[in-house]
């Protein structure tokens, strides 16, 4: 039986948005619900980055575009994007270590999302989320990319563990999926 669910599919075609309507549903229910969702940030209509964004409100850099300047720190990059892996762990390592904390009101549920290039950078946020996948008193629903290239070890190790339901969404199915998503996340809390 699922004790995760993740979402998957090709970017853009509304996983976080999905996220988004499934945790309000979760939360209108009573369910406790902590994590985060990575947001787009633009300037002019041009996307110049990624936030990442608590359910409790904080904001912090996950990515911005990158100058070609050479820099003495080592950069973290994805395409045009530079990872700012030290914001991105200062906001969400602490909300990964809350979810795992006993708070005897039953099974929460931690939103991921998401698990990508961008935060596999970070050799702590692999060891937390794989500590919260292990545990008994947390539910995460999460979103991950489809396989494309080079396969992810850490998203191909989620994807392949029995305890996790993955549904696929696409373009057609996304506005059929919420009930099917809040349902199961439901159903991983027993």
């Amino acid at each position: 039986m699922a004790k995760h669910v993740f979402l998957t599919g090709s970017p853009g075609v509304g996983k976080t948005t999905l996220i988004q309507k499934a945790t309000q549903a979760l939360k209108s229910s009573g369910i406790p619900i902590d994590g985060f969702y990575t947001e787009e940030v633009r300037v002019d209509g041009r996307r110049t980055g990624f936030d990442v964004v608590t359910l409790s409100g904080g904001r912090g850099t996950l990515s911005k575009v990158g100058s070609d300047s050479t820099t003495a720190r080592r950069e973290y990059r994805v395409g045009q994007y530079v990872v700012d892996l030290v914001s991105f762990e200062q906001l969400v390592l602490p909300v990964l270590r809350n979810v795992n904390l006993d708070s005897g009101t039953g099974k929460k549920v931690c939103v991921i999302d998401e698990i990508g290039k961008m935060e596999l950078f970070s050799q702590s946020f692999i060891r937390a989320v794989r500590q919260t996948l292990a545990g008994s008193g947390t539910v995460i629903l999460g979103t991950i990319p489809i396989p494309k290239g080079k396969p992810l070890g850490f998203v191909e190790e989620i994807r392949s563990r029995k305890d996790v339901k993955v549904f696929s969404v696409t373009k057609e199915n996304r506005d059929s999926l919420l009930e099917d998503i809040v349902t199961t996340v439901q159903n991983c809390r027993k």
